[in-house]
């Protein structure tokens, strides 16, 4: 998975999102502010389609309308605004047409400046791109592979907000728990990957283990122009990647591992490489 997988592109020129503190939108009116927020906003750098074709298949979306704009549409946001929700859906749908064997998750779980009449327009929006495509709420335990396959499903819809009740395709927020460490100290983090993992459910629900450092505002403050990916990624990377490496999947293991620009190491492949060892298990077991 990638963490706020939309934020390949954010644009400068649009007024701060209403994520923000209010001290920040004022400041943001000068538009060296929003080049630094750029900076810091941005946790990918690969579009939907390249991230699906390196391997990803969780994507974490926060999303917002644009306060004084007429009608309902929905961008994606972080700090500043991304491209239309409905723009990505259709790039997703797009390599799902091409693979039908391929599953993806997507998790929309921080909503921003929407009153019900948003959400059933987003909501909406999700239907017509996917369609049939959707696979319904089901016991987590019943979804696999073969499970999509024979039913022709490929998406499944994570919505972190009530609503979610009245659509049978949307799955509640509590189906994909994402504890999340925030912190700046790689230490830490891993150890709060490793507890969380030891009192992840064992049944019921999928799991997002976040493995990303998150910047205060005193990280930010000193590194103003080096931006997220030299001041905290870089850095970091290889030992987040390690212990990855070091990790079995399955009940009580890791789910779901999200990153931040996961092309610059070979993040995707070496969480891919781990279903090899349930495949281990299975041969020995017969």
């Amino acid at each position: 998975g990638s963490h706020d997988s939309f934020s390949y592109w954010v644009d400068e020129k649009s007024p701060v999102g209403p994520d923000q503190a209010t001290a920040i939108k004022r400041l943001a009116r000068i538009s060296l502010v929003r080049k630094i927020m750029k900076k810091w906003s941005v946790t990918q750098n690969l579009t939907f389609k390249e991230q699906l074709e390196g391997g990803i298949r969780y994507f974490d979306l926060r999303v917002s309308s644009k306060p004084g704009e007429i009608g309902q549409e929905i961008y994606f946001i972080h700090g500043l605004f991304g491209i239309k929700v409905w723009d990505g859906l259709k790039e997703m749908n797009s390599f799902l047409e091409q693979h039908p064997k391929e599953v993806i998750f997507l998790d929309f779980n921080h909503f921003y400046a929407m009153d019900d009449s948003h959400h059933h327009f987003l909501i909406n929006r999700i239907h017509s791109a996917f369609e049939s495509k959707l696979c319904c709420v089901e016991c987590v335990e019943y979804v696999t592979l073969l499970y999509m396959w024979e039913k022709k499903h490929q998406v499944l819809i994570f919505y972190h907000h009530p609503l979610y009740e009245e659509y049978p395709f949307l799955w509640p927020g509590n189906k994909m728990p994402a504890p999340w460490a925030n912190t700046t100290n790689v230490h830490k983090l891993l150890q709060f990957l490793e507890t969380t993992l030891g009192e992840r459910s064992r049944y019921g629900t999928f799991h997002v283990s976040q493995a990303i450092l998150t910047p205060r505002v005193k990280t930010i403050a000193r590194h103003l122009i080096r931006g997220l990916k030299n001041t905290l990624v870089h850095r970091n990377l290889p030992m987040i990647l390690n212990w990855v490496k070091a990790q079995k999947p399955g009940v009580m293991g890791v789910n779901i591992i999200t990153s931040d620009f996961v092309e610059l190491v070979d993040f995707a492949a070496t969480v891919i490489a781990l279903n090899d060892l349930l495949l281990e298990e299975d041969e020995s077991a017969t």
